[in-house]
């Protein structure tokens, strides 16, 4: 059985929905282009002016602490910079993240939508270099919609949208959990190489269901109980640089 890249999908702004991709140039040592470029600081984080490049996940608004972002569709256009948020397909805010009056504009309506949740006013920050993924090594994150299919007809007896696992590239295929072996591998997709680093545990924003901004589900403790594990999804760094398409076969070095 032969793994197909099914899905490219990058996060403009950390916690936000994603944005699908026909195809993407892949560059050695960093992430997707413009994957979680982005991010919304919260609390005491948003107040700190001093620390640059990569902060820890716990500095942002994210799915894990702050469900309700899960029902606004974000839409980032690269032309302009103009990052544009809907709810129920209604625009309710849109600024652009190179002007600091967008930015502004931006962080007034999330004050509004997410007052009472953390105090102080949001911040919106763009990375640097590279961007904001839970991991500071710039990585790309995959997903074997195979293991999430056994995943819902075995454990959840439920359908899991594999929304909820924030993965860039979804691939399919191969059997079950056979990614599994793919962990200190290199891959070959399309003209780039990743080099498969780790396993991921799933996290509680993993659990919030990306239309209702509900969590309702518990995959860390379902996924334990039935597997003796919760790992889903793995982590890779480009490791040789080039053009991945929808469409183009997944395979391991041997």
């Amino acid at each position: 059985m032969n793994a197909t890249l099914t899905v490219i999908r990058r996060y403009p702004v950390k916690g936000m929905s994603g944005q699908d991709l026909p195809a993407i140039e892949l560059t050695a040592g960093q992430a997707i282009p413009l994957d979680r470029r982005y991010g919304l600081l919260h609390g005491p984080a948003a107040l700190d002016t001093e620390t640059q490049g990569w902060r820890l996940p716990s500095d942002f608004f994210t799915l894990d602490r702050t469900e309700k972002l899960a029902v606004l569709q974000s839409e980032f256009d690269e032309a302009t910079q103009a990052l544009i948020i809907r709810r129920g397909g209604r625009q309710v805010s849109r600024g652009r993240l190179d002007q600091p009056m967008g930015r502004n504009l931006l962080e007034q309506f999330f004050a509004a939508y997410l007052a009472g949740i953390v105090p102080g006013m949001p911040r919106l920050i763009e990375a640097q270099q590279g961007g904001f993924g839970n991991s500071e090594e710039p990585s790309v994150t995959l997903l074997n919609l195979a293991s999430l299919r056994d995943l819902e007809e075995r454990i959840a007896k439920q359908p899991v949208d594999p929304r909820r696992l924030r993965a860039n590239l979804l691939v399919d295929g191969i059997d079950p959990w056979a990614e599994r072996s793919w962990v200190g591998r290199t891959l070959t997709v399309g003209t780039a190489r990743l080099e498969v680093v780790e396993a991921l545990d799933c996290t509680p924003g993993n659990d919030v269901n990306p239309d209702t901004g509900v969590a309702d589900l518990s995959l860390p403790n379902i996924m334990e109980r039935g597997y003796g594990h919760s790992q889903i999804l793995l982590r890779a760094r480009v490791t040789g640089g080039g053009r991945i398409a929808v469409g183009d076969p997944v395979t391991p070095a041997e």
